[in-house]
């Protein structure tokens, strides 16, 4: 058990962010609505997150590689306590951006989390280690908005407490009973603002050069735009319940977490049967195609059992795409450059989910409900017809060899 403590901590690390990120899900929208946001507000809220975690986590994953894993995922965790326990104080607008930007800055501990199962675990181990972080991922998405329905029943407050005291948990867990690992020696004092500094622009530098190869470039774009579609559907879901059949934070939850036990069925034990028998490119395809109909019925579904089934190919079509997607990504990379590759789709990921919550958010404020969901299932129908142009699996570009 002792040796398993480590990776039950570092479980525990990533399950109470991502349960903290499923918790605002419902959340947020009906605090700012009741601070008096409007919807284009709503969205720019979920992007300030996303924007500042963009920045911050591969910085803190350099300065982890120079001062140690252990403190930096203590100073992600005190930032998750502060953030939620701000925002359960909010009673403006301008407290809760800060609090969403706090969260954001100190809250990229995924990086430092897979580094930390990296520096413990031999090789053979790592894929059902890597796989414990999964199922935190998994379990966050259907458990946090589950709990922010449940809690919300009582007050706008009481999600955000119960976050940052899992946080808070987390956090004294981290503090008296997870070890610094074992590594090699670390770089000097006098580099360490570089490498941070240096590892922040790492993805962007690559970018330019990646998104230049016609096949890659083609599946970086469909990458970037498919999660642009998919923060639209994730960050208006609560207001567009809210205006169309006058839902609360319960319900909203609650579906939520019924959409999340969808999908995490679906890349559980659906994908692995569908890609063995129509590939990864057919599996994109088809997801994207599923993805938008359900959607575009959900836009212009005036009752909740219709509304409900809509979702249900929306979430599987999501649930498809999602993993091929990857997989795809990770085929066409030579094995000198996975990091590289991953790095930029990781981060043009990032830029999908600032983009989407702003352009969702503000198509609902502007011209109403359905117009959100319409839009973003009409991008799913482009992005799908860019996809059917890639090729069944991808060979890797090999580099060329390192000039003088």
């Amino acid at each position: 058990m002792k040796n398993n403590r480590p990776l039950f901590i570092i479980f525990l690390i990533v399950f109470v962010n991502l349960l903290g990120f499923g918790i605002i899900i419902p959340l947020l929208p009906f605090y700012a609505d009741h601070a008096g946001a409007t919807p284009l507000a709503v969205g720019l809220l979920f992007a300030a997150y996303s924007a500042c975690q963009l920045l911050a986590t591969p910085v803190l994953g350099a300065l982890s590689d120079r001062y140690g894993r252990r403190p930096v995922l203590l100073f992600s965790l005190l930032g998750t306590v502060i953030s939620f326990s701000l925002l359960a104080l909010a009673n403006a607008l301008w407290l809760l951006f800060l609090a969403r930007i706090i969260d954001g800055l100190s809250g990229g501990n995924i990086s430092t989390a897979r580094a930390y199962i990296g520096d413990i675990t031999p090789p053979q181990g790592r894929a059902r280690a890597f796989g414990m972080i999964g199922a935190a991922f998994g379990l966050g998405f259907i458990f946090g908005p589950a709990l922010g329905g449940l809690l919300g029943h009582y007050n706008f407050a009481a999600p955000a407490w119960a976050a940052a005291g899992m946080a808070l948990v987390a956090t004294l867990l981290t503090a008296f009973f997870l070890p610094e690992p074992q590594r090699d020696a670390p770089a000097s004092h006098s580099d360490a603002s570089r490498s941070a500094a240096a590892a922040s622009l790492a993805p962007w530098r690559a970018a330019p050069e990646l998104v230049g190869r016609p096949e890659l470039g083609r599946l970086l774009l469909v990458n970037l735009l498919f999660w642009v579609a998919f923060a639209v559907y994730e960050t208006t879901f609560a207001l567009f319940a809210k205006a169309r059949f006058g839902w609360g934070m319960t319900q909203v939850g609650y579906l939520l977490a019924v959409v999340g036990l969808i999908g995490a069925a679906v890349q559980g034990g659906m994908i692995h049967p569908v890609v063995r028998r129509i590939g990864e490119k057919s599996t994109l395809v088809g997801g994207l195609f599923l993805a938008a109909a359900g959607l575009a019925a959900a836009s212009v579904a005036r009752t909740v059992p219709i509304f409900v089934i809509a979702l249900v190919p929306a979430s599987v079509g999501a649930g498809l795409a999602s993993p091929a997607l990857v997989a795809l990504l990770s085929h066409i990379a030579s094995p000198a450059e996975q990091g590289r590759v991953q790095g930029v789709a990781s981060s043009f990921e990032s830029l999908g989910r600032i983009a989407g919550p702003i352009w969702g958010n503000g198509m609902l404020g502007w011209f109403g409900e359905g117009a959100a969901y319409l839009s973003a299932a009409v991008l799913l129908a482009v992005v799908a017809v860019i996809a059917t142009g890639l090729a069944p699996r991808a060979a890797p570009v090999e580099q060329p060899a390192a000039g003088p």
